[in-house]
C-alpha cells in the first residue's frame, strides 16, 4: 500500500488506477527531460521494451508474442478485420462496448455479432461460429468467467477467441496463453498512465490476422522503416506495434515494474475479501470478486458516497466499486456506514 499515493476512499481501480510514487516520480522525470530537449526516441524504445517484457510476465506468454498499443478498441480491430465475409462473432450480453463494436463495424461485409447471455458463452459456440470475444471481468459487473469452457468450446468448431484483460490483469492471476487474442489496456489495476495497450497472439492468430494498422514501429527495424515503398515487418508479434505515445511510457513502465513483483494471488485475496466483508456488514451475498455492485437506479448512493469523500462509479444501474492494493478495512467501515444510514437503500437485487 505504502507504493502507492494516499488510496483511501478510492475504490475505482475499474475506472482508473491509482499511481505509485515511482510512477510519478518517472513521469517528473521525464517531463524534466523534455524541458532540457534531453528526451530520446531511442529510449523511449527502451522503455517499450521493457514494457513488452514485464508485461509478457504478468500475463504468462513469451515477449515475443505480445504487441503494444495504445487503445484495446483499436487492437479488437486488427481482429475484426481479418474475420472472412459473413463471419459470425459471438459475444457476452452487455459487454464493454470496445470488445463488440469493431465486430458491429465490420456489418458491411456481412460479419454478424451474435449476443447471448454471458452464463451460456460456451454453450452457445456452434459450427460456423469464426470468433468467440468477451472480457475475463465484466466491467459493469465484475463477473468472472471461467475461459477453459469458452476455449474448449471455441476450439471444438475452429473459432478463434479474443478475451479483454483490462479488469483482470493486475488483479486477478491471469493466463493469457490459452487465448488467440488478449487485449490490455493498462491504465486500470495495472495503474499505468493511459495510452498504453497490449495485446497477445497465438500462433494460429500470427498467422491468420493482418496487420493492417502498420506503420514504421512494425518493422523488422524500427529505424529502417521509416519510408517507403518497401515494407518489411517484424517476424513477431512487433509487426502488430503501432507508434507508442511515449510520455506515457516512463510512468508505464515504473508501474509494470511493481505490479510484476506483486503475487496476483494475494492481490485477488486482498481485494475479494474486502469486497466480501463489504457484503457481510451490509447483509448481501458476497461475490468473491474484486468489483462489487449494488442496485442504484437513481444514483442516490454514488452521490452519498461522493459527498463522503468517497470515490466510486456507476454502471448500468449500479453502484460499482473496486477493491485493490491501496484499500483496507477502514474503506469498507466506510462505504457501509454511508449505505446503512441511507433511505432506501437496498443491498440486493
Amino acid at each position: 500500500m505504502d507504493s502507492f499515493v494516499d488510496g483511501s476512499g478510492y475504490l475505482a481501480a475499474c475506472t482508473a488506477g491509482l499511481p505509485t510514487h515511482g510512477t510519478l516520480a518517472a513521469m517528473r522525470a521525464d517531463l524534466d527531460e523534455w524541458g532540457r530537449a534531453a528526451s530520446s526516441p531511442v529510449a523511449y524504445g527502451a522503455l517499450v521494451e521493457e514494457g513488452r517484457a514485464l508485461f509478457a510476465r504478468i500475463v504468462g506468454v513469451d515477449p515475443s508474442r505480445v504487441a503494444t498499443g495504445s487503445q484495446t478498441s483499436a487492437m479488437v480491430a486488427v481482429a475484426a478485420a481479418a474475420l472472412p465475409d459473413g463471419a459470425e462473432v459471438v459475444v457476452p450480453d452487455g459487454d464493454f462496448s470496445s470488445v463488440v463494436f469493431p465486430f458491429h463495424a465490420q456489418a458491411h461485409r456481412g460479419v454478424r455479432v451474435r449476443s447471448v447471455p454471458l452464463d451460456r458463452l460456451a454453450d452457445e459456440v456452434r459450427p460456423g461460429t469464426a470468433m468467440v470475444a468477451w472480457s475475463a471481468v465484466q466491467s459493469s459487473s465484475g463477473v468472472v468467467t471461467d475461459p477453459e469452457p469458452v476455449v474448449a468450446a471455441a476450439r471444438a468448431v475452429g473459432a478463434l477467441t479474443l478475451c479483454d484483460l483490462t479488469q483482470a490483469a493486475g488483479v486477478l492471476p491471469v493466463d493469457a496463453s490459452p487465448f488467440d487474442v488478449t487485449v490490455t489496456h493498462a491504465y486500470k489495476w495495472l495503474c499505468a498512465p493511459r495510452g498504453v495497450a497490449f495485446a497477445t497472439f497465438s500462433d494460429v492468430a500470427l498467422e491468420r490476422l493482418r496487420p493492417v494498422q502498420a506503420g514504421w514501429y512494425a518493422g523488422a527495424d524500427v529505424w529502417s522503416s521509416c519510408y517507403g515503398p518497401t515494407m518489411r515487418l517484424a517476424d513477431d508479434a512487433r509487426r502488430f506495434d503501432v507508434s507508442p505515445a511515449w510520455q506515457a511510457w516512463p510512468g508505464a513502465v515504473a508501474a509494470l515494474r511493481h505490479l510484476a513483483v506483486v503475487d496476483t494471488a494475494s492481490a485477488w485475496r486482498h481485494a475479494t475479501g474486502l469486497a466480501d466483508r463489504l457484503a457481510d456488514a451490509l447483509g448481501s451475498p458476497r461475490s468473491g470478486q474484486a468489483i462489487t455492485t449494488f442496485p442504484d437506479e437513481d444514483g442516490s448512493a454514488l452521490r452519498a458516497l461522493t459527498d463522503a469523500g468517497v470515490t466510486a462509479s456507476g454502471r448500468a444501474g449500479r453502484l460499482r466499486l473496486a477493491f485493490h492494493l491501496w484499500n483496507d478495512d477502514d474503506d469498507v467501515t466506510r462505504v457501509a456506514d454511508v449505505l446503512r444510514t441511507l433511505a432506501g437503500f437496498r443491498p440486493v437485487g
